[in-house]
């Protein structure tokens, strides 16, 4: 009765406290592991504080209503006898070990009004803890097995994989769980054949056929997805992915010239400046003052853009050979541009801006080749296709 008027008392001197109020309403709703978070959390900055007093009471009523609960919901999952249920027990002796492994550290917790440490009561659970997980092992070894020999779907591979994983990691070591684990993997792929073809009237260089069926190089995080470019014999194959090239179309040749006129006023010597007389005036050390003369220069500028284009339209199909059937179709186009730009001039240089005078220092040079086109453009196609790979999911 006294702790029930202590902690009315103190929850009330603190109600403006929002992480006090927050636990409280945490503990009311039954929301347990809440409460001892935010207890733990406020206590663990400074567990002596005055105003944490109100945390104390808090964890060592949330610790005890906890635990209750848990022990009586692993009673029923016991005495229930479902095989389902061990993940369950075994979950809860560990989170009831866990928590009493957070609250050790902060012993003792003095309670300051009533004179007396606040009271968890402990227990090892590691026996039951032990035999929960030899249970659960035992269950999950056997369930996952009997998915990896009588399943005929590549998900329950899949899931069998996950469940040798996960027993994997709460029993290193068991049984054969490490090769159930790669038997489960290689069950539970979906292999893909990779078929390119080229209907239009170019070449596709060798390299970059090459770099776009080079799939270590697309950083795909897919784990159930294989991608062949050389079909092996003794797989079969369950999806078959066409790259196709529908058209690349070039465009001739081109050098384009443009014309423009220069006129600017520049400094074109000096003279010496007089006055109404003719004199010659000079400053005040005696110097003669100096003039500059301009003069209007011009120029004839002529600037020349050498441009060729490639473009690259094509698609990227996935069929899955069990049924025949189409499963996607992605376009794929890609351009690139050959965008050369050089000068020459007739007149005076002077009359030119300078960035025109920069042009002026550039060449022609010789257009690329149709081959070398189509392999520049290979960069954005293996961008497009990476695009186009990571989003299609065949499950």
């Amino acid at each position: 009765m006294k702790k029930t008027i202590l902690l009315s008392i103190l929850l009330l001197a603190f109600v403006s406290c929002g992480g006090v109020k927050k636990t409280q309403e945490a503990l009311n709703l039954g929301n347990y592991r809440n409460a001892i978070d935010n207890a733990l959390k406020n206590l663990a900055e400074n567990k002596t504080k005055k105003s944490h007093q109100p945390y104390i009471l808090l964890l060592e009523e949330a610790y005890k209503k906890n635990t209750e609960r848990e022990l009586q919901e692993i009673a029923f999952l016991k005495k229930d006898g479902n095989p389902s249920n061990l993940e369950s027990i075994f979950n809860s002796y560990q989170n009831l070990k866990t928590i009493q492994q957070r609250i050790k550290p902060l012993l003792p917790l003095r309670l300051y009004e009533e004179n007396r440490n606040a009271k968890f009561s402990f227990k090892n659970y590691d026996e039951e803890i032990l035999a929960a997980k030899s249970q659960f092992s035992e269950f999950l070894y056997a369930s996952a097995t009997e998915a990896l020999n009588t399943s005929a779907s590549k998900h329950e591979f899949r899931k069998a994989y996950e469940d040798f994983k996960y027993l994997n990691e709460i029993t290193p070591g068991y049984k054969d769980t490490r090769q159930k684990i790669e038997e489960a993997y290689n069950k539970g792929l979906d292999y893909v054949q990779v078929v390119m073809t080229n209907d239009s009237e170019q070449i596709v260089p060798a390299k970059l056929e090459s770099d776009l069926l080079n799939f270590n190089t697309y950083g795909i995080n897919d784990i159930w997805t294989v991608y062949h470019t050389t079909p092996i014999k003794d797989i079969s194959y369950d999806y078959e992915m066409q790259l196709a090239f529908r058209e690349i179309n070039i465009s001739p040749e081109q050098v384009r010239e443009k014309e423009s006129s220069k006129e600017k006023q520049v400094i074109d010597g000096y003279k010496y400046a007089e006055d109404a007389q003719g004199n010659i005036l000079k400053d005040s050390l005696g110097n003669k003052i100096k003039i500059d003369k301009f003069k209007t220069v011009k120029c004839n500028f002529y600037q020349f853009t050498q441009f060729k284009k490639v473009q690259v339209v094509g698609n990227v199909s996935f069929i899955d050979l069990h049924t025949q059937q189409q499963l996607n179709s992605y376009p794929l186009v890609s351009e690139f541009v050959f965008d050369h730009v050089y000068a020459r001039y007739d007149g005076d240089k002077r009359a030119l801006e300078n960035e025109l005078i920069d042009l002026l220092k550039i060449s022609a040079v010789s257009f690329p080749s149709n081959e070398q086109m189509v392999y520049d453009a290979g960069e954005d196609l293996k961008l497009k296709l990476k695009g186009i790979i990571s989003q299609h999911r065949f499950y």
